[in-house]
């Protein structure tokens, strides 16, 4: 049970959860996420003590995927929800974030102490005394938990745990019973700043591995860079662009990886992934003598279905908790350090020259002579010559996920997906928590392309959006159903099928307010062409909301690729 500190004992005495908004301020945190319910309801009254607004979802879910958008962006976000019912619905998305590598602050206002050491039978509870069981289901989707039922060590323990979430990059779990709510801590604590730094590596470790790379990148005659996810995820890009412009190496993203490079960079060559590499990669990547792999997650669709052809023999990986030299691994000795290192001491390199930009996609025929109808192949590349730089780009799992591989972007992109988990619907949530995000730091666009099976199951958020005055420009991809699943399995099956929408008509539905929201119907390339081009619709004044009406059975090529490839695997297994 809960028990008192005795305000007279406190320097600055400061409310629990004023404490605990006040510590999401600090790390970066505007906007929260979440659906109000009886166990959290007192605590949510903090949130504009904090100087925090509360964004409010539709259901929690949608709030997982939305704090997932906005971790994305802002770098940390902050999610609550109720006892139970509330947080079991979250789960799926808390998982994504923890596969993916996405520091979400995941707060669950829970049964008085009390309460729960009595073992009341309470709602929300499966009725049999046990106040742990959801608690042990986050377990294993949570890099630290905070049970705060002590005043004692309540702010240590919200620290430690925001502490945590920034530096592993994954989310946390923070229970706040109703009688914790107001009880007093020391406010003292606030004005020293949660320390956020990664920690250092051993420095006599740190040397011998920068010489061993040294060593090899010496000695390489034809070595390039390849860019992953986990560069951007553990915060590491300040010290990867600089490597890759004084190295002037030739350098290659990884479908996760879109965005960590400025793709206008001489030496940037396109996207690796197998048989799915944008044209001409693949055979500079897997011809090169040494690979610099920089924060790699090699699962089946950021492979085109595990289709990479580089040896581990010629291989460097650089991770943010090890590093791997060839089949020598350096466990604890993170890539920061290790880059910074390597950037300052490798000197003049020995290579041949790199390549020329990959203007195989900016080059291909946007003409209409092969036909009005929409198509994978014209779409994407004539995307790369709309988007603006510091744009964000939210792709749903399927077509647009892969289709985006063709899209060339402009520097300051951010490229937002979720290949690994592959949760459909996830982007329209993450486009609510991206635009807010967005919004809070300087309205850059929000852009989302989303199939209209996947926008199907959270088509919610965008009355979310509507009610929070945000402004994407929303593309639903009308082609009637699930085209992914069509190619690994069941193409004319009626599993496949959906309900057809009057999707824009949403819009209204959702009480947007005429003069703050437009929507489209695009049916041929040349209305695409005139869309693309007109200046209203490109300077984002409002939300927009556009059908994009694609053939059923049409699909990029790397869809295609790693779908056969998944198929395979499923038959084998």
């Amino acid at each position: 049970m809960a028990t008192d500190i005795r305000t007279s004992e406190l320097r600055s005495p400061i409310d629990v959860a004023e404490y605990l908004f006040r510590r999401l301020h600090e790390v970066g945190v505007r906007g929260v996420h979440g659906v109000p319910g009886d166990f959290n309801l007192v605590a949510l009254d903090y949130i504009p003590k904090a100087g925090l607004n509360w964004v409010g979802n539709c259901n929690e879910l949608n709030a997982g995927y939305a704090a997932d958008g906005y971790a994305r962006v802002k770098g940390i976000s902050a999610v609550v929800t109720t006892f139970g019912v509330g947080e079991l619905s979250l789960l799926n998305a808390i998982a994504g974030a923890y596969s993916e590598y996405v520091p979400i602050v995941h707060i669950v206002g829970t049964p008085s102490t009390l309460s729960q050491h009595d073992g009341l039978l309470l709602h929300h509870t499966l009725g049999n005394g046990n106040f742990e069981v959801f608690a042990d289901m986050s377990h294993n989707i949570s890099c630290a938990k905070a049970k705060l039922t002590d005043p004692h060590d309540a702010a240590m323990l919200i620290d430690n745990a925001i502490r945590e979430c920034w530096v592993q990059s994954r989310p946390v779990y923070i229970t706040l019973p109703t009688d914790m709510v107001q009880k007093k801590i020391e406010g003292e604590r606030l004005k020293t700043p949660i320390e956020l730094s990664f920690p250092l590596n051993d420095t006599e470790k740190e040397d011998y591995v920068v010489d061993v790379v040294l060593k090899y990148l010496h000695a390489a005659k034809n070595p390039i860079i390849l860019v992953d996810a986990c560069a951007i995820r553990h915060r590491a890009l300040e010290e990867v662009h600089e490597f890759i412009e004084k190295s002037s190496l030739p350098v290659f993203v990884a479908p996760m990886g879109k965005g960590a490079v400025n793709e206008s960079l001489p030496n940037y060559g396109g996207v690796y992934a197998g048989n799915g590499s944008n044209a001409g990669v693949a055979e500079r990547v897997e011809s090169s003598d040494l690979v610099l792999s920089i924060g790699a997650i090699k699962s089946d669709f950021n492979t085109a279905g595990f289709t990479y052809r580089v040896s581990q023999l010629s291989t460097i990986d650089f991770h943010s908790g090890y590093m791997r030299v060839r089949y020598s691994e350096y466990p604890g000795v993170h890539m920061h350090g290790v880059l910074r290192k390597v950037t300052a001491r490798m000197g003049k390199l020995n290579i041949e020259a790199g390549p020329a930009p990959d203007n195989e996609i900016a080059k291909k025929d946007q003409g209409m002579s092969q036909g009005e109808v929409i198509t994978h192949d014209w779409l994407w590349p004539r995307v790369g010559q709309w988007l603006e730089p510091n744009d964000i780009v939210l792709t749903e799992t399927g077509t647009a996920n892969f289709g985006i591989w063709e899209t060339k972007f402009p520097k300051g992109v951010t490229a937002i997906s979720q290949v690994l988990w592959g949760s459909i619907g996830y982007s329209v949530g993450a486009c609510q928590g991206a635009a807010l995000a967005a919004k809070e730091t300087g309205d850059r666009r929000t852009i989302l392309f989303v199939g209209d099976g996947s926008f199907e199951l959270t088509a919610q958020e965008l009355s979310t959006m509507i009610r929070n005055d945000l402004k994407p420009i929303i593309f639903v991809i009308c082609n009637e159903g699930y085209t992914i699943e069509r190619y690994i399995h069941g193409m004319d099956a009626s599993y496949n099928d959906i309900q057809q929408w009057k999707y824009k008509d949403l819009v209204s539905v959702f009480g947007a307010d005429p003069k703050k929201s437009k929507t489209y119907q695009v049916k041929t390339k040349q209305e695409a062409e005139d869309l693309f081009k007109d200046e209203n619709f490109s300077s984002a004044p409002y939300l927009q909301f556009v059908e994009l009406y694609m053939p059923k059975e049409d699909a990029p090529k790397a869809l295609k690729l790693t779908a056969e490839a998944s198929a395979k695997t499923n038959a084998k297994q």
